[in-house]
């Protein structure tokens, strides 16, 4: 008698998500416009604000410390946008079923995808200050605030990213994700990344003061130059903190309706 093939045992979740990583950085690395663009988006915002419009806003030149952490979260923003995109491709291309015929973790697909955005963003993150310095950035930060800044700011990056990865999740195609992504980039201009939230009109200052972006740019700001932070840091870790949940439970449920069990 013929004797029962052995059921293959599923991969580790580390080796899962190591080898889908892997795959998501070396796609980044290969999409040398994409990268560029999320990279120098921000860095020719911040430059025409600083240059053109900062001398109108702020007449005394210290505009660029002004702007510098809002300009951050827009580049972590436009880097996080393309994970819609990404994982719409791989949902509509007929790969996800290829791999849910392996005795791997499904959503390592979408897992892989998140971390490369985070590597790409901390890279761009890194050369955003790197131009603002050269512009005249000037921050008195200690390094205990320093690294506060960035954990917030990785915090943001992987809520706003899983945010991405679920929209990229239920839309119908790539191009229908990039599309509803883009919304979402709407949310700097309408918070103090740019103006204090007091010289916009009244009617905008209620939604600009309880959307999750500007207590994440006051807290960075706070860290990075001295300004009062107050309730802002709390408010700014709870934001974070509640999307990321959600957006994960959201990336869940939608990967188990669309993509298999796993």
């Amino acid at each position: 008698m013929n004797q029962a093939q052995p059921v293959p045992k599923p991969a580790s979740l580390a080796v899962t998500n190591a080898v889908f990583i892997g795959r998501s950085i070396r796609h980044s690395l290969r999409n040398v416009e994409s990268l560029m663009m999320a990279i120098m988006l921000p860095v020719m915002l911040m430059l025409l604000f600083t240059y053109v419009f900062g001398g109108a806003i702020d007449p005394g030149g210290d505009y660029v410390n002004y702007v510098v952490p809002g300009i951050i979260l827009l580049c972590a923003g436009f880097g996080s946008s393309s994970t819609a995109v990404d994982v719409a491709t791989d949902m509509t291309n007929g790969i996800i079923d290829r791999f849910r015929t392996m005795p791997i973790r499904s959503l390592s697909i979408v897992t892989g995808h998140v971390a490369a955005s985070l590597v790409r963003n901390l890279l761009a993150t890194a050369i955003v200050i790197g131009v603002a310095w050269l512009v005249g950035f000037r921050p008195n930060a200690s390094l205990a605030e320093w690294l506060g800044a960035l954990g917030l700011i990785v915090l943001f990056i992987l809520a706003f990213t899983w945010l991405f990865a679920a929209i990229g999740l239920v839309t119908g195609s790539p191009s229908a994700a990039s599309g509803y992504g883009f919304m979402l980039l709407f949310l700097p201009y309408l918070s103090s990344a740019f103006v204090p939230t007091s010289s916009m009109p009244s009617w905008l200052q209620g939604f600009a003061n309880h959307q999750p972006i500007t207590p994440v740019i006051e807290t960075i700001r706070g860290l990075l130059t001295g300004t009062p932070i107050g309730d802002y840091g709390w408010q700014a870790i709870g934001w974070s903190a509640a999307i990321l949940v959600l957006a994960l439970a959201w990336s869940a449920f939608s990967f188990r309706r669309r993509g298999g069990r796993r």
